[in-house]
């Protein structure tokens, strides 16, 4: 009995040894693989970002001058950075190690993940990324560079606009309207030939085409984003419908004609995308004789957010040669964060003003000790969910009696018109946001198809608009986001319906109110803190649903934006 004792208790320190052993064996193996990314990590890090820091800010100084040099500069960095990626060598490393399946530490992985994913998508052939870039830079400076021409005038975007949302007279509209297409016939062939290379690419990597590409290197699965659309048409279509009605009725009005007469130059945007003016309330009133950039400064320093280093940083008034619409760019992932814009002191601009500064402070204030390709936003439409939050302010009767100094009776006056404005613009740009989403799907999968017939098929299906006779023009080429800056739309429906879902945490669990029509955030430094610690700080270090649920204690759902807009 003892003799056998003996027997097991050695057997099982051989066991226990050989347990050990592997164990020590599995460890070691999985050291082994860390440290190596960890050295894979560090060289690409040196690489990466001096020239990603000369390549943000080669891209703003061309943006800013539309100059012929500063655009091939731009390229230049942009082929240079492109090259790091494109390395099989340092893509077979990488692969390795992540097939290895040893990556324990989570921070690690996520790096890993994030990364991956980068060079993925440019394992190609250089030339041919070298061919896009080239082309890409080349139609974006001809849409900056354009101006539309009316009667021998030239007229800028904002000019265009102008006519557009103020003018009654149909034949003043037609005009200006057709005249901010003609980019459209400067540039299909152009983006047709884009879009094929874009295939090319996306068919070397192993995919179907570059709109399933785009969105599976970004994290996304194209079933579920396909089955969220569907869900928002059947959510919002019924709501649209009578909205459209009624901005027939005001139209037909306002402009002396019948309804059936109704064009699409007649609802106050190039493309209806943003809600147009039915309601009796002039908001642009309110801030024609404001300083947008102070009110926008002092509005986030209120919560808790300082942007006066960004203010000095960015370039916020338009002139000859620069970039006309907007946008936010963090040149280094340091803090060298910046806005451009080309102001005018009315409502939509004073939108763009928070919705350009979202971006902002979200940059400014993601964690700076994460390693450099987690300095990053969760994903890009997390950071248009905090951008399309603070941009739907402009409208708020109590934000504009904090913020621009309105009576409480002007509140009053125009607080069920403000909310009736806003749901309106959101509505809209739901369907415009179909119109996108659909269109670059359908032209990914089939560039040679006519691609005029496709773009109206859906802009009179989900936007309601009637086609003009016997037209046959490309207009979607005339969209600048289809050429150079594309598969991201429906980014921004996503991000509109997490700015909702924000929202009602924040007022719900920050500001412990139910009033989600009237509520503001000024001068409430909790919503800043909030904010900065549940999805600014952590940037990307954690899947962008994990994120959100980690913040609002739910996963992304269209649930919020139906009850804010639709219910």
């Amino acid at each position: 009995m003892k003799y056998r004792n003996i027997l097991m208790k050695a057997s099982a320190a051989g066991i226990a040894i050989i347990l050990l052993m592997g164990i020590t064996a599995c460890q070691n193996k999985t050291q082994k693989m860390e440290n190596e990314l960890k050295t894979f990590l560090s060289a690409w890090e040196t690489k990466a970002k001096p020239l990603q820091k000369d390549a943000n800010i080669a891209y703003w100084n061309a943006a800013l001058s539309g100059k012929d040099e500063d655009y091939k500069k731009s390229e230049e960095l942009q082929n240079q950075l492109v090259k790091i990626y494109a390395s099989k060598d340092d893509f077979a490393k990488l692969k390795k190690i992540k097939d290895s399946g040893e990556i324990k530490d989570t921070l690690l992985k996520r790096q890993m993940d994030v990364l991956y994913l980068q060079y993925l998508g440019n394992q190609v052939d250089t030339l041919l990324l070298g061919e896009v870039i080239k082309m890409q830079s080349a139609v974006e400076k001809k849409f900056n560079t354009y101006r539309t021409e009316v009667k021998g005038k030239k007229l800028t975007d904002n000019d265009v606009d102008d006519i557009l949302s103020k003018s009654v007279k149909s034949d003043e509209l037609k005009e200006a309207w057709l005249g901010s297409k003609k980019i459209g016939e400067e540039v299909a062939s152009n983006v047709i030939a884009l879009v094929k290379k874009r295939n090319e690419i996306a068919k070397q990597l192993g995919y179907n085409n570059y709109h399933e590409m785009s969105l599976k290197l970004s994290e996304q699965d194209p079933q579920e984003i396909s089955k969220i659309f569907d869900e928002l048409d059947e959510l919002t279509k019924a709501s649209f419908a009578q909205l459209k009605g009624e901005m027939d009725n005001y139209y037909a009005g306002r402009y002396k004609i019948k309804k059936e007469e109704l064009m699409p130059w007649h609802y106050q945007n190039r493309f209806f995308q943003e809600g147009p003016r039915i309601y009796e309330v002039d908001l642009d009133k309110y801030y024609a004789d404001k300083d947008l950039v102070k009110i926008t400064s002092e509005y986030y320093k209120s919560i808790g957010m300082d942007a006066d280093d960004i203010v000095k940083r960015s370039d916020l008034f338009g002139r000859p040669g620069k970039y006309q619409h907007a946008q936010c760019g963090d040149m280094d992932n340091e803090g060298d964060v910046r806005v451009m814009c080309s102001i005018k002191p009315n409502a939509q601009w004073m939108g763009t003003m928070l919705h350009e500064f979202g971006h902002a402070v979200y940059d400014k204030n993601i964690d700076p000790k994460l390693p450099l390709n987690l300095r990053n936003p969760a994903h890009t439409f997390t950071t248009e969910a905090i951008a399309m939050m603070f941009g739907r302010f402009y409208s708020n009767p109590q934000w504009m009696k904090d913020m621009v100094g309105i009576s409480e009776e002007e509140k009053g006056k125009i607080a069920e018109a403000s909310y009736r404005t806003l749901r309106l613009e959101q509505l809209v740009f739901s369907r415009w946001a179909q119109v996108m989403y659909r269109f670059e799907k359908g032209m990914y999968e089939n560039p040679d198809q006519d691609l005029n017939k496709l773009w109206w098929d859906l802009v009179e299906r989900y936007q309601m608009l009637k086609k003009p006779a016997d037209r046959n023009a490309p207009d979607w080429a005339s969209k600048i986001h289809i050429a150079t800056v594309p598969c991201y739309y429906h980014n921004y429906m996503l991000g509109e319906l997490l700015a909702s879902q924000l929202y009602y945490n924040i007022t719900t669990n920050i500001l412990k109110s139910d009033d989600y029509k009237n509520t503001d955030f000024v001068g409430k430094p909790d919503v800043g803190s909030y904010l900065k610690d549940k999805v600014f700080f952590p940037g990307a270090r954690f899947f962008w649903n994990d994120m959100i649920e980690k913040a609002t204690g739910e996963k992304l759902t269209a649930k919020y934006y139906a009850r804010q807009f639709v219910n």
